[in-house]
């Protein structure tokens, strides 16, 4: 698979307690919600960000492919 960058938007702004959890993304903060930006380098490093935001008691409102790959460091899979 190739790497590929994703939009991760969960309800709620989340405190910079939160967002350290998931360091490799960029933090956007809009609307009442929160956006994580970041490149994934296959599908087991995508669901492990949603495991995580799972496992924080988030909720999840979107995941999306983003246009291009320039949007944060690279997760591996964990």
């Amino acid at each position: 698979m190739t790497p590929r960058c994703y939009r991760i938007r969960v309800d709620g702004v989340l405190g910079d307690r939160f967002a350290a959890a998931f360091d490799a993304f960029r933090v956007d903060r809009e609307d009442g919600s929160t956006v994580l930006s970041g490149v994934c380098v296959d599908s087991s490093a995508v669901f492990g960000v949603l495991e995580r935001v799972k496992a924080l008691g988030l909720d999840l409102l979107e995941v999306t492919s983003c246009p291009t790959t320039d949007h944060g460091r690279q997760i591996e899979p964990s």
